[in-house]
């Protein structure tokens, strides 16, 4: 015979599961709904794609150069005319990736320990994570077109896009990763008398270098190739010549571009991805 109580606690169970049914099935119901508006607004349409696609697979088809093996040097040499003013614009870009990561990297860090909620005031956190949350919500491109009517053509507007954008990512990054550190050295550092900022340089900053280091690379890498299309805007690098081949139909230069900038960028994740690993001490990573 089962037990009243037995009873009882596989009615409360049942009762349990119907209740996570019926919230399963609104949640997926709420889902759907965003999706289907989403997909409405943003005029999503299975045969505008499928008749796109042969048209998209033509503007690639257009772009891969006419290599011949018997005139394969010659054919390189016409495909690839523009390398060194390419490399030249590519080093460009590179320049703006770092400087800005570095000018970014050094205010996220400065604004991420107010912005750790174990380590500052409720009104000091707020304020940092506003600002940090302003500075990461707006687009780079439109960052860099308000610099670029404010400071003119060039590389300056693309370095503080970048600065900008790199600062609010970071900021809340780094902040995440101060707020998992162990308090007892700030705690030792204050009860010997040192100052808040002390607190943070000596306790909790050696604990999160390691993750600072490592979200700062990770963002390095991102901002390369965020440089190479902020010269769509006339903010400087290898993307404003990038953009002059696609608005004058040239192909096979478009292709040569892409390229060098995949090379780069392919270049640049390998080398951070082992400072990543060198830096956390991942020796799997390494390996990989």
């Amino acid at each position: 015979m089962i037990s009243a109580a037995a009873r009882g606690a596989e009615h409360a169970w049942r009762a349990r599961r119907r209740r996570q049914r019926i919230g399963l099935s609104v949640w997926i119901t709420v889902f759907l709904l965003a999706l289907s508006v989403a997909a409405q607004v943003g005029e999503v349409s299975l045969s505008r794609l499928l008749a796109g696609l042969p048209m998209a697979a033509d503007y690639v088809w257009r772009t891969i150069p006419a290599l011949r093996w018997d005139s394969l040097g010659a054919d390189l040499a016409e495909w690839m005319w523009g390398l060194d003013l390419w490399i030249g614009l590519l080093l460009d870009t590179l320049l703006i990736a770092y400087t800005g990561t570095v000018l970014g990297a050094a205010a996220a860090l400065l604004l991420s320990f107010p912005a750790a909620a174990t380590l500052a005031p409720r009104w000091a956190v707020a304020a940092a994570r506003r600002v940090l949350e302003l500075a990461r919500t707006v687009p780079t491109l439109v960052f860099a077109l308000i610099f670029v009517y404010a400071f003119g053509l060039g590389p300056l507007a693309g370095v503080l896009a970048i600065a900008l954008h790199t600062m609010g990512a970071l900021g809340k990054l780094f902040a995440e990763v101060h707020e998992n550190a162990d308090l007892r050295p700030v705690e030792a550092v204050r009860a010997a008398g040192g100052t808040w900022a002390q607190a943070m340089r000596l306790g909790v900053l050696p604990q999160s270098l390691p993750g600072v280091l490592s979200f700062g690379l990770l963002r390095f890498e991102i901002n390369v190739r965020e440089a190479s299309v902020l010269g769509i805007v006339g903010a400087g690098g290898i993307g404003e010549e990038l953009y002059l081949s696609v608005r004058q139909f040239s192909y096979p230069d478009i292709s040569a571009i892409l390229l060098l900038i995949l090379l780069t960028v392919s270049a640049i994740d390998l080398l951070c991805g082992r400072l990543r690993a060198g830096v956390i001490g991942a020796e799997d990573l390494r390996a990989a």
